[in-house]
């Protein structure tokens, strides 16, 4: 294989300012919405040719819903988890795991709900 095997990821969202609001505070980046024939898709930021992929938070309730504990758990990468923990509930969310030592060769993990109710996980090597 060429490539990492996830190509591009798509968070749901109820409210999509809230939802931007919200993934620029804790990330601290800025987002674009784009208007896709009524499906809202605010754009993650991308760097090409860098490891790892991005993606998009996406408004269309017909298509998708958040959802608090099932289904697929993203991990998005950061220089150390506890400072988007420290961002997640002045920003709309709430802390579901914090800072927890995964092993010392992988690292550390945190897991939160977002604004929209998505569950989310971090994870860095500090």
């Amino acid at each position: 294989m060429e490539q990492n095997l996830i190509g591009w990821v798509e968070i749901p969202v109820v409210d999509m300012e809230r939802a931007k609001a919200f993934y620029e505070a804790v990330f601290q980046i800025q987002i674009e919405i784009h208007d896709f024939g009524g499906t809202l898709m605010g754009w993650l930021p991308s760097l090409d040719g860098s490891p790892g992929c991005s993606g998009s938070l996406v408004q269309s309730p017909e298509w998708y819903i958040p959802n608090r504990k099932e289904g697929v758990l993203i991990y998005f990468s950061c220089n150390d988890v506890q400072d988007e923990l420290n961002r997640i509930e002045t920003s709309g969310g709430s802390i579901l795991k914090p800072k927890t030592q995964i092993s010392p060769d992988i690292g550390y993990m945190g897991l939160f709900h977002d604004s929209e109710g998505n569950r989310i996980a971090l994870h860095s090597k500090v």
